[in-house]
């Protein structure tokens, strides 16, 4: 009888191939855990607001804010433009009740990121006459916040969030 042909039996499961196997085991769950953990704080930017006391006081001047604005009845008009290459051209149209260019604003916007503030773009508004105001800004493709602030006299009058997709 040949040494291939004799039938081997069951492998004896020792201390050692336990140890083993309980080491390789929690070994695997603890590197998962630590690389989802790595993911999971390098990607989130942190926290919202600094202080939710002091955003919770200022709801109450937002809201006035707010009404005083819808009170003006104010005409803004976005047009966006993508010339290529993520180049993005915002132009503002901002008419009063009477339908007359408000030129004498000052400008801020934004593209907001809606999930990490560390991707923002400014937008450097430059007003260019009859109530139009025009910035070109590089974002990439995606969904983003158009933010959109005119302020007269150092108090802002208007706001304007928008979600936008950018081709």
């Amino acid at each position: 009888m040949a040494h291939a042909d004799v039938p081997r039996g069951p492998r004896e499961l020792t201390g050692r191939a336990v140890l083993l196997i309980l080491l390789a085991f929690f070994g695997v769950v603890i590197a998962v855990n630590v690389i989802m953990a790595h993911f999971a704080v390098s990607t989130f930017a942190g926290v919202e607001t600094a202080s939710s006391y002091k955003a919770g006081l200022a709801f109450s001047a937002e809201h006035r804010a707010a009404e005083a604005q819808v009170a003006r009845h104010w005409n803004v008009n976005v047009e966006l433009a993508s010339p290529g290459n993520e180049a993005r051209v915002v132009t503002i149209r901002v008419l009063d009740l009477a339908g007359a260019p408000l030129s004498q604003l000052t400008p801020d916007g934004r593209f907001a990121h809606p999930t990490d503030a560390r991707h923002d773009v400014d937008l450097d508004l430059k007003p260019i006459g009859d109530g139009r105001y025009r910035a070109t800004a590089v974002a990439g493709p995606g969904q983003w916040d158009l933010v959109i602030d005119f302020a007269q006299g150092g108090e802002r009058q208007f706001r304007s969030k928008n979600r936008v997709q950018l081709p």
